[in-house]
Order: C-alpha cells, then sequence, then structure tokens
C-alpha cells in the first residue's frame, strides 16, 4: 500500500546531517516532467489496513517562488522548476507527518464506495429494504432506515481508515529519522515548493536481502500535477542504485490506489502479484493488493 493503520510524535530529534548523494540528470531550468502526483502509501500498508481496522492482518526554479534566481541544488538535493526534492531534515518531521496524513484521509469515500459495491453487501441492503416495505406498508421507514445504515457504515468505515493512518503516524513516521536516515539501506526525502513540504517519500530494507521497500509517499492536493510524485520516485531510485547488493525496489498497492499504479509503471515497476488480504475480513470486503517490483541493473 504501498505502505493506513500510540504515537511517539513528540520525540526530540537531534541534528541531522545531510546523507544524500547528488543526483545526476535534469538541468533545474528545464520543465518538470509531466506526471500524476498522487497520494500514495507504500510498504507495510497491506500488512496494516486490516489491522487497523481491527481484523487482525498483521514530480524553473528553487522553492522560493519570490527569488529571481533559486539558489544551486546542493549535495543530495535536485531542483526542478517551481519545486526540489531534497533529503529529510528534523524541522521537516510535523510538516512531513502532516502531508502524509491528509493526502491519505481523501481514500476515505473511496473505500466507502468499493464496500458498498461488493454483491453481499448489495444484496443484504435489498433484502433489508424490501422486507422493511413489505412490513411497514410504506415507502417512508424502508427508505429512512437505509439511509441510516448507509451512514453508519460510512462512520465506521471512516473511523477505521482513520485508525490506519494514526497508526502509520505511530509507526515509522513517529521518528522519521531513526526509522529512515540513521540506518543503513534507508533514507527519506521532502518536495519542498512556495517554501514548504509539499511532498514525501522513503525506502526502507523490505526484510528480505538486497531488496528495499519504497514508502509513504504523498502529495499535497493543491501541488498534484507537477511531477513532484515522479521526481520523488525517481530519487528512491537513484538511492537504490547506488546501494551496494541491492537488487530491486519492492511496494505494495491497495484496490484505491489506481493513480499510484499507473505512475509506477510508468517509472518502470512491473507488477509482481496480486492477491486478497487472506482474512475473512479481506475477503468479504474483497481488499485487493497488487505488489510491484523495479528490478535493479
Amino acid at each position: 500500500m504501498g505502505t493506513l493503520w500510540g504515537m511517539r510524535g513528540s520525540m526530540g530529534h537531534g541534528a541531522l546531517k545531510s546523507q544524500g548523494a547528488p543526483w545526476d540528470g535534469q538541468c533545474r531550468h528545464s520543465p518538470p516532467p509531466r506526471g500524476t502526483a498522487v497520494p500514495l502509501c507504500h510498504g507495510h500498508c497491506a500488512s496494516t489496513l486490516l489491522h487497523a481496522m481491527g481484523w487482525g492482518w498483521g514530480g524553473g526554479g528553487g522553492a522560493d517562488t519570490g527569488s529571481a534566481e533559486p539558489p544551486p541544488p546542493t549535495a543530495g538535493q535536485r531542483s526542478m522548476a517551481g519545486f526540489r526534492v531534497r533529503p529529510y531534515r528534523d524541522e521537516d518531521y510535523e510538516a512531513a507527518r502532516e502531508v502524509f496524513a491528509t493526502a491519505m484521509s481523501e481514500y476515505a469515500p473511496a473505500l466507502c464506495l468499493h464496500v458498498l459495491r461488493q454483491p453481499w453487501v448489495l444484496l443484504v441492503l435489498g433484502c433489508a429494504f424490501c422486507l422493511l416495505l413489505a412490513s411497514a406498508r410504506s415507502l417512508l421507514l424502508p427508505v429512512l432506515a437505509l439511509t441510516l445504515l448507509l451512514a453508519l457504515g460510512r462512520q465506521v468505515l471512516g473511523c477505521a481508515w482513520r485508525a490506519y493512518i494514526e497508526r502509520c503516524l505511530g509507526d515509522d513516521l513517529s521518528d522519521i529519522r531513526r526509522a529512515y536516515m540513521d540506518g543503513p539501506g534507508a533514507r527519506f526525502w521532502v518536495a519542498e515548493a512556495d517554501g514548504r513540504v509539499v511532498g514525501t517519500v522513503g525506502v526502507r530494507p523490505a526484510g528480505e536481502a538486497g531488496l528495499l521497500a519504497l514508502k509513504r509517499m504523498a502529495v499535497r492536493k493543491d501541488y498534484r500535477g507537477r511531477g513532484i510524485a515522479a521526481a520523488l520516485g525517481r530519487a528512491a531510485l537513484d538511492f537504490a542504485r547506488q546501494q551496494r547488493g541491492c537488487r530491486a525496489v519492492v511496494l505494495n498497492t491497495i484496490m484505491l490506489q489506481h493513480e499510484a499504479k499507473a505512475l509506477y509503471e510508468r517509472l518502470g515497476f512491473h507488477r509482481q502479484r496480486r492477491f486478497v488480504l487472506p482474512t475473512a475480513y479481506g475477503r468479504l470486503a474483497n481488499c485487493t493488493v497488487t505488489a510491484y517490483r523495479y528490478d535493479l541493473p
């Protein structure tokens, strides 16, 4: 989910050295690549989505638009038209968490619609409506009851989605420096525009030797369509290429992330497998996970 679901947000963070390596590539005076930047979340989303629900399955210039000439990119930093991608710093902590939480919250309505479209849900709602209509001999009562039932279901799913987001904030995002900057084979980047953080992405070891997991990609809604998500993805892939022994970058997406899947395929990821979460609730809600892989040369 490619990674939503206690918090140590109040933990202090010390001074952080920039560990980024310089990027070779697009000049900062070139137009930004066209791509759809979308709210994404990766890594262990598939393993925490149902757990958080209580289901027990465990992309000319710099950021300062008021300056006539942007500052040149430094090591580990890439400038493009209107935004730049750079390594995470401790002062980005609250902004990075807020970008992730806000972007992921946009999936709540899509989740409700996805569940509502399941055949068994439509069957239950239809049977309930018919039974109420037959017993009440009035159309008003069944309509009101169905409306209340739908509203209740939306609230329950909304609460489950918020629990998933809180779980992520309490996991690796509770101490970004420790999770992504201090360990080998891990790094976190932010996209900066207009003097503020507008996007995030990170990579960490995936648990299998030679694999890195791409996680926590998110872009603010009002900054999408500028190629920010694509630039963040390329930063992660460039970092992976520099890691000795790294064979591939992997990620998971859920059934709601259609734009994310298109972005990854444009970046060169290929679908590895697709599966339904192996729990009763996962099968009932048809929670489908698509695993992607980018093989390094």
